[in-house]
């Protein structure tokens, strides 16, 4: 063990303990002094850093040992998360977290030290050593190094995992799906199967799998699918009923059930359920795939082309190498949600981590010299002979809309579950934006690295990826060329620089300066610190001069890019007898990377500017110009389109390609006392309205006891402009409650305005203060904190709100700062004009409302209060909770009171 102190600071104060076992109890000002002096032990550098108040903090952080000795291993990134992973008992108090930091990283190096690895973990110690660990000397000494000898290991030995990784084994092609329904009551025998003798009794949940089986039928029209809607309250067991009559569907007609979520956390949840129908792990990883885009998957190439730096970067050695451990332990290769570590990122950066993936569609398939181990080939060819392929809305829709998904196959019968997130996720799938980071994309992704870098960069352009599958073909090379001259109009490195100081360079630059002048002159925000928007229309003289000269560059640039692609198209059907399989693939990646990055996403930016000439936008569609900002920084400049109705592509490119679809949550409908309207306004948002075939609808309540175990509570005296008395209401809720509170804020600024204020409070009462966009963490890290420290508190934005799944006392309060009404932006304005004004406006509150609601309760015998700190709550939208929820309107002392007593039995058990 090294000799260091133990440093476990909070908000506002700090446990040190010295190496002779004593322990202090320091203020921020006097731990920042000692870790400045001395090398501490603690756990999660980053947050430590920021609560010292600390730029740069030398210490041995506990994260990165478990990181090396348990790679691809969950664990909460605190003192206490990582003494439960490895064990050891949970501490009680603060004092004993700081002390459990030894006694893990004891255990640690004696896990180490019991297994003795081979020689390529200990090549990959001595270098990371030789870089600065200050876990090296500790980890090296634990694998033995030194007790008998020897030559000390090559540096850079053992970092070349990719060459200990198995390949994948290419299959046929699946059998053609067969067309067998699946009966009601066969579904309602199979649930009984899955269910274990210790489940809970659930009617519903039987009468909800025997309903939802209608979804698993052939269709008897084209474009007319089998549509079921299934709104599932929370507690009825969905996700296990709707798996019961997708298995029986999957077996029989030998084919994929695609089950579709909005949100990680649930993906993994449902491949969690399946271990109900494949308990045996072999089997399982046979039948069931988590598909994810590309940018989710470590790219081998890149992690290969990373560590052949190493000699002019020796510093990322420490970094690489933990990377290089979790490649070689994990099971899929996905660093978003899967077995990677998520507080990695902070602790390594993003360029070692997640800059790693293949995040802008640079593969070179089968010319890579890993293309047989590569994660993503490997997950593809698993989903084509899997019973269940878990994937999320994002990647779904964008399958659909491109030529039918990977060589023309897509799923008959689908499942998307969250589906109150369908249209979001649509509105995003198909519009599009003429940008400056987009088009600085596109550049890189024809060009590649520039500026001297582009012989070792992990950028690879066009030609790099392509050129050997043109030999000696001038007509594809002279089209690679015009396409090399032409993209150069498109924005460079440092364009936002140039933007910024009146510069532009290129065509394209041109136009984002004189769009970015109408933003700033128009928008009466322009001089604060967040994102602009105006509309598009007047157009200024010199937008529609800088729109006409881009658009003759990019229809130029179209050109020679429909040639490549026409060339492309013609080898494979000219060379269909000597083609291999694997060029075959190749040739027809490049070719859909070719239509999806560059001719698609070029005509629909010719669209939008051709489109400036017109006295009006589209009627279908909603355009504006808009700056990004974060805290006052700008990110991107561009004109910017969403379909008005973003379920009509996706009822066509998608519901009317299927023959069977279950959409399914627990907040479907908008409650208002008139049921038929409230499915009218679910099967607008899904998008079934626009079928010819009607969906069949089904409700199934919860049957958990609202009335009993929750109170809505309507704050009335809280000025919700003063964020003094906001902090201050928060901040009290929070002590009555002894903690398990989540605070949800409708601004960003207002939540960082709190958290200022409610950190000493709580934490003196000790209560564990959590915030996104505060803490140094993800938002799923944070998650995961919180729901492992009972008494602890996280505030939020609505990514947190659709990310909290935490049963139990560890949510038992949740606090809205007002109501959530939507943003009034220029596309929210649009659809209120087309979705019936105000009721568009009740219908999206009530329904967020009701989402947010849904996390207090999660299992019989949760209890939870709701409150709503806004005098201005109207009573038409309190029908988002459930009918039987007692609902009050009353003052701050009276909200505090009530949560004491109703939590009095739990507080501090």
């Amino acid at each position: 063990m090294p000799d260091a102190p133990l440093l476990l600071p909070s908000l506002t104060s700090a446990v040190w303990v010295d190496c002779d076992g004593s322990i202090d109890h320091l203020d921020i000002e006097t731990a920042a002094a000692r870790a400045r002096q001395e090398v501490p032990l603690l756990c999660h550098r980053p947050t430590a850093a920021a609560r010292l108040g600390l730029s740069g903090l030398a210490a041995f952080d506990l994260l990165e040992l478990f990181a090396f000795v348990r790679p691809a291993s969950f664990c909460v990134p605190t003192a206490r998360g990582v003494a439960l992973a490895l064990g050891l008992a949970s501490p009680e108090n603060d004092e004993a977290a700081a002390v459990s930091l030894r006694q893990s990283a004891l255990r640690l190096l004696a896990e180490l030290a019991a297994r003795r690895e081979g020689r390529d973990t200990l090549g990959l110690a001595w270098t990371m050593a030789e870089a600065g660990w200050s876990w090296g000397p500790s980890v090296l000494s634990a694998l033995g190094y030194g007790e008998s000898g020897g030559q000390a290991p090559r540096r850079g030995h053992g970092f070349n995992v990719w060459d200990r990784l198995p390949d994948w084994h290419d299959d046929g092609p699946p059998p053609k799906a067969g067309n067998q329904a699946v009966e009601p009551e066969d579904a309602r025998r199979r649930l009984a199967e899955l269910l274990d003798w210790e489940a809970e009794a659930r009617p519903q949940q039987a009468d909800y799998a025997a309903t939802v089986a209608q979804a698993f039928a052939p269709s008897d029209a084209e474009g007319e699918p089998n549509l079921v809607l299934a709104e599932a309250g929370t507690g009825t067991g969905k996700t296990l009923g709707y798996i019961a009559p997708a298995s029986l569907w999957s077996e029989a007609n030998e084919a994929p059930i695609w089950i579709s979520t909005y949100t990680r956390n649930l993906q993994h949840q449902i491949d969690g359920e399946l271990d109900r129908l494949f308990p045996e792990r072999e089997t399982k990883q046979e039948r069931t795939v988590i598909r994810k885009g590309r940018e989710n998957y470590l790219c081998l190439l890149n992690l290969q082309e990373a560590v052949q730096g190493l000699s002019a970067t020796p510093s990322s050695a420490v970094a690489l190498g933990l990377m290089a451990r979790w490649t070689g332990a994990t099971g899929g290769g996905d660093m978003v949600g899967g077995d990677f570590p998520g507080w990695l990122v902070g602790l390594l950066g993003r360029n070692h981590t997640l800059g790693l993936t293949d995040r802008r569609g640079e593969c070179v398939y089968s010319a890579c010299a890993h293309y047989g181990r590569c994660f993503i080939e490997r997950s593809q060819r698993r989903a084509k002979r899997a019973s269940f392929v878990v994937a999320n809305h994002a990647l779904v829709m964008l399958r659909a809309a491109l030529e039918g998904g990977e060589e023309g196959q897509l799923p008959s019968h689908y499942v998307f579950d969250e589906g109150h997130h369908v249209f979001e996720a649509a509105d995003n799938a198909f519009a599009a934006q003429l940008s400056g980071q987009e088009t600085h994309d596109l550049r890189r992704w024809l060009l590649g690295a520039e500026g001297g870098r582009r012989a070792g960069g992990r950028s690879r352009g066009l030609r790099r990826r392509i050129e050997d599958l043109l030999a000696e073909d001038s007509t594809a090379r002279k089209a690679l060329d015009a396409i090399e001259l032409l993209t150069r109009q498109l924005p460079g490195a440092a364009w936002r620089e140039r933007l910024a100081e009146g510069r532009p360079q290129g065509s394209c630059e041109a136009f984002l300066a004189a769009l970015r002048t109408q933003v700033t002159a128009r928008d009466q925000q322009a001089g604060g610190r967040y994102s602009l928007e105006v509309e598009t229309r007047p157009t200024t003289p010199q937008v529609l001069q800088a729109a006409e000269a881009l658009d003759q560059d990019l229809t130029a640039l179209l050109r020679p890019l429909k040639a490549l692609l026409a060339h492309l198209r013609d080898k494979l059907d000219a060379e269909a007898e000597d083609l291999e399989s694997e060029q075959r693939r190749r040739i027809d990646g490049v070719r859909r990377g070719i239509e999806r990055r560059g001719v698609m996403q070029l005509r629909a930016w010719r669209d939008m500017l051709e489109n400036l000439r017109e006295p009006e936008t589209p009627p279908d569609f909603c355009d504006w110009f808009g700056v990004e900002r974060l805290d006052g920084r700008e990110l991107d400049v561009g004109m910017y389109r969403h379909w008005i109705d973003p379920t009509r592509p996706f009822a066509e490119t998608l519901l009317a390609q299927a023959q069977g679809v279950l959409i399914t949550s627990a907040t479907l409908t908008d409650v208002t006392g008139d049921a038929e309207a409230g499915w009218r306004a679910a099967e607008e948002r899904c998008g079934t309205a626009r079928l010819a075939k009607p969906a069949l609808r089904a409700r199934f309540p919860s049957p958990f006891d609202y009335q009993k175990n929750t109170l809505v509570l309507v704050v009335n005296d809280v000025p919700r402009d003063s964020l003094q008395q906001v902090a201050s209401a928060y901040r009290e809720l929070f002590l009555a409650a002894g903690g398990g509170a989540l605070g949800l804020f409708t601004a960003i600024s207002r939540l960082r305005a709190v958290h200022g204020e409610l950190g000493p409070a709580l934490e003196h009462a000790g209560l564990p203060l959590l915030a996104q966009h505060v803490d140094a963490m993800d938002t799923a890290t944070l998650v995961d904190i919180f729901r492992a420290e009972r008494d602890s508190c996280l505030l939020g934005t609505d990514a947190v709100r659709d990310g909290v799944d935490v049963p139990g006392a560890a949510l038992r309060l949740i606090v809205f700062d007002r109501v959530p009404w939507p943003r009034p932006d220029i596309r929210h304005k649009a659809r209120r004009a087309a979705f019936d004004g105000r009721g568009y406006d009740d219908r999206l509150t009530r329904l967020k409302l009701k989402q947010a609601f849904g996390r207090l309760v999660r299992r019989a015998d949760d209890r939870g209060i709701f409150v709503i700190l806004d005098a201005r709550m109207p009573s038409r939208l309190l029908s988002a909770f459930p009918a039987e929820v007692e609902t009050r309107r009353l003052g701050l002392a009276e909200a505090i009171a009530l949560t004491k007593a109703f939590f009095a039995p739990e507080v501090g058990d």
